[in-house]
């Protein structure tokens, strides 16, 4: 005898499958994926989206880098994991919606009416009364009622033994359950109109199609067109960059690890940028005028973008995002902080680059930006602070002043014109500097602000180089370059003993030139920290060198900082501090005239606005021991040419997404405000007239169930 297994077999898969579809339609698996999205969409936001790598590396480290680029966490909303959530949360949510949906439309047109006296027993909200009318006629009566309140209404009668009972069933808020299906139905349509408008259809072409992510540069006509989409792609989203005078018609869809070309079915030109400013100097409106040519049917049309105010042709969207450069033309030139570096101008471009030589060693100089108007905060808190962080005595610092000023307001000011370099080494390591064109008013001194940073990340570091009485750099690059020669350090100290001992005292000028070239030295990084202690600060010295000298500062306040440190005891320190201060202030403003009498200047006078020149210049020259570069470049001069960011976008999922939004609000107001509730009164016959068993059934236990049931109660069974 032989014993068929197959139906056993396909029942085992039915079953299989039966668990599947329960599994997936639950509400447990629904609410897990949300969390899932949820939280997804919270790392979406904290970390910064499709930024280069080098910056993820920067902030993370390289190993968390690269873990976080396994997981796809910097392209989050595209990445494949959360595409196939939000996928099974589609499945989940209509396989929920086809399984109860009949169930729910047959519970709309079913009254219940059937339901035995008894089961009215049951609920919570039950009355009872006897009326001296027929069941028929009181069946009639609160039908009627009922239906002018607004409920729907079925009579049923029944033969009782004591003769024909009726059962009044009514019932209304069906809209409740029709929430249900109109906010799981939302669900559906906005993860539908997401994927639309997501990345999936651009991926599904890399994926099945043969289109291939660019990782290269250059120009965007060399790229091939494997890696170019068509025009009949039928969702995306991109950049358009479009200078003043040309236009374009490729988007840049920026993927991980490079980019994919969207071809439009049209044209960009960018007639005119427009862009208007607060009195702040904070831009208040951005627009473009431009002008879309249809590739196809060679139509023109003009028209006008602004935020929130985008143009559409063809069914794309053109949105005002930003505005950007389009290649200014620039000159810099290169003004000497610190070594030997001499002064040359060099133009370049915006986005462009150039070499340049500094003995053997080669730098690029990269062109970043160009920012005709800046709005800055002075603050304490607003970036401004110097590019050193040294710790000097506080003798020092109460006569030439703190470099870093603390400001408790918040101060916004248009300093002008600025320009960003970067200056790369030969390792590839670089850089970034932010220059302002013209000098502005700090703490009662007019300096240029020199701005420089390692990382993207950072906020810019200010030197703050004093302005001369020209408004220009000059004077201080004269005192630089004085400070660095030995023969000029020299007369500088002569001339300041000469004027400082009286005649005949030939010992204390002997005495005085020797501490004056010491501290001179110092400051000028052309002697070293553990050099032993000067004659004039009356120590032997007998405290020692307490550090290496490798580790000594290179010059500036910090010199002479770490010189009193380690070579004078603290109970003469504050002492030696004082001469040292007073003797770095005269023969510095020494220099100072030598420098100008060499350039065949008039000498300064002894005046309050040389004397702020003076503190501000003693800081500043303390600061260029810390500036990693030997020159800075100033904004010369400029041909500002500017561009627009446009986003273009065809969205074929917005409708869908708005549609679903709608049901969701409609679905949540009728899920949340509006209760079901049927009402059954069975009226069976007592004599002359009929016993009414009344019960109200509701979703939810409220205070208004209760009232209500009392005016249904008093209402119906009042006779």
């Amino acid at each position: 005898m032989t014993v068929s297994t197959q139906g056993l077999q396909l029942r085992s898969v039915s079953r299989r499958l039966s668990e599947w579809v329960e599994l997936l339609s639950s509400m447990r698996f629904a609410i897990s994926l949300l969390t899932v999205i949820c939280i997804a969409s919270v790392i979406g936001t904290v970390v910064k989206q499709n930024e280069p790598f080098n910056n993820y590396v920067n902030q993370f480290g390289p190993f968390w880098a690269d873990v976080f680029a396994a997981a796809n966490l910097y392209t989050v909303y595209s990445a494949w994991w959360f595409l196939l959530i939000l996928a099974f949360l589609v499945i989940s949510t209509s396989l929920c919606i086809a399984r109860n949906t009949p169930k729910i439309l047959v519970d709309l047109k079913a009254y219940k009416e059937n339901i035995r006296e008894q089961s009215l027993k049951a609920f919570p909200h039950k009355a009872q009364a006897e009326l001296s009318e027929a069941p028929e006629a009181a069946a009639n009566r609160m039908g009627q009622a009922l239906l002018g309140a607004g409920w729907k209404v079925k009579l049923q009668s029944r033969e009782t033994p004591q003769g024909m009972g009726w059962m009044v069933a009514a019932k209304t808020g069906a809209a409740n359950k029709w929430g249900y299906i109109a906010a799981h139905s939302a669900i559906v349509l906005v993860c539908v109109g997401g994927l639309l408008d997501g990345d999936l259809m651009v991926r599904a072409q890399t994926w099945f199609n043969g289109k291939q992510i660019y990782e290269g540069g250059g120009m965007i006509a060399d790229v091939p067109a494997q890696h170019r989409l068509s025009t009949s792609n039928p969702t995306f989203r991109g950049n358009l960059l479009v200078t003043e005078g040309t236009a374009s018609s490729t988007a840049i869809l920026t993927q991980p690890g490079g980019v994919l070309l969207q071809e439009l079915p049209f044209s960009v030109e960018l007639k005119k940028f427009i862009v208007e400013y607060y009195d702040t100097g904070m831009p208040r409106l951005f627009a473009s005028e431009i002008v879309i040519h249809d590739r196809e049917t060679g139509e023109t049309k003009e028209a006008r973008v602004e935020v929130n105010h985008p143009a559409f042709h063809r069914g794309v969207a053109i949105y005002q995002s930003s505005f950007d450069d389009g290649g200014s033309r620039v000159k810099l030139k290169a003004v000497p902080i610190n070594g030997h570096a001499r002064s040359f101008e060099v133009e370049g471009n915006i986005g462009g680059s150039t070499e340049l030589s500094n003995g053997d060693e080669k730098l690029g100089l990269e062109f970043t930006s160009l920012r005709v108007i800046n709005v800055e905060n002075f603050s304490a808190t607003g970036g401004g602070a110097d590019v050193r962080k040294v710790d000097l005595r506080e003798s020092i610092e109460s006569r030439l002043g703190a470099a870093h000023k603390t400001v408790t307001e918040k101060t916004l000011r248009n300093v002008g014109p600025s320009v960003t370099y970067k200056l790369r080494d030969a390792a590839g390591q670089a850089v970034e500097y932010h220059n302002y064109m013209l000098p502005v008013e700090l703490d009662g001194q007019r300096v240029y602000l020199l701005g420089l940073r390692d990382t993207p990340q950072e906020s810019f570091r200010y030197l703050r180089v004093p302005a001369d009485e020209n408004d220009s750099l000059d004077g201080f690059v004269r005192l630089r370059a004085a400070l660095d020669d030995p023969a000029m350090r020299a007369e500088a100290v002569r001339r300041y003993a000469a004027q400082s001992v009286e005649p005949g005292r030939a010992d204390l000028e002997q005495a005085l030139v020797a501490s004056a070239s010491r501290a001179l030295a110092l400051f000028a990084g052309a002697e070293r920290v553990t050099a032993v202690a000067d004659a004039a600060t009356g120590v032997n010295g007998a405290n020692g060198a307490n550090g290496a000298a490798g580790s000594d500062p290179k010059g500036g306040l910090q010199a002479v900082a770490a010189f009193l440190q380690s070579n004078v005891p603290d109970a003469e320190r504050e002492r030696a501090g004082d001469v040292l201060v007073r003797i770095l202030n005269g023969t510095l403003f020494e220099l100072l005239q030598l420098s100008r009498e060499k350039a065949g200047l008039a000498p300064l006078p002894r005046d309050e606005p040389a004397q702020r020149f003076m503190t501000q210049a003693v800081i500043s020259l303390s600061d260029t021991f810390f500036y990693p570069a030997p020159m800075a470049f100033q904004l010369a001069d400029f041909t500002h040419v500017q561009a627009s960011v446009f986003q273009v976008a065809r969205a074929p999922g917005k409708t869908v997404v708005y549609l679903g939004c709608l049901l969701l609000i409609i679905g949540v107001f009728a899920m949340l405000y509006v209760r079901e509730r049927r009402l059954w009164v069975w009226l069976a016959p007592a004599g002359q007239g009929a016993q009414a068993a009344m019960a109200l059934s509701t979703n939810r236990k409220t205070l208004d169930a209760d009232r209500e049931f009392d005016q249904l109660k008093t209402r119906l069974l009042s006779r």
